[in-house]
């Protein structure tokens, strides 16, 4: 039987800084994920965070105005150990005046050339993106 998909979301503050977890402030890592996310839910959330701090960093220097930005990860994991991700997919959700292209190059360039951690991930692994802008 297949694992559940993780689902997070990252919520942009302010700046480069994004809460995750409210409710489970200190971020800590537990294997039962009781007292802090676990270390796969870790990692779908660095992702998850490293994307969203590239494209916030982007369109902030492209003087776009950012008012509200969450970004969801949902990963599907492998049924047997070591249940690492097969497919990963990240939705961003912006509140932003930022023309479509611009999104789409900034979502681009994190995951083509700056976000670190997707590269340290096995580039194997499927991974889509996708972004809607709310108002």
């Amino acid at each position: 039987m297949a694992k559940p998909p993780i689902e997070l979301t990252l919520t942009w503050e302010a700046d480069l800084r994004f809460r995750a977890m409210p409710d489970r402030v200190p971020l800590a890592l537990d294997g039962r994920s009781q007292a802090g996310p676990s270390p796969v839910e870790a990692l779908g959330l660095a992702l998850a965070s490293c994307m969203a701090v590239d494209v916030a960093d982007i369109l902030q220097k492209g003087r776009y105005r950012l008012t509200a930005m969450d970004a969801q990860f949902k990963g599907d994991r492998a049924p047997e150990p070591p249940s690492r991700f097969t497919a990963v997919a990240l939705h961003f959700r912006l509140d932003t005046d930022a023309p479509a292209h611009a999104i789409e190059r900034a979502i681009e360039l994190s995951h083509e050339k700056y976000c670190s951690v997707w590269h340290s991930m096995r580039q194997d692994i499927p991974f889509v993106s996708t972004y809607e802008v709310v108002s």
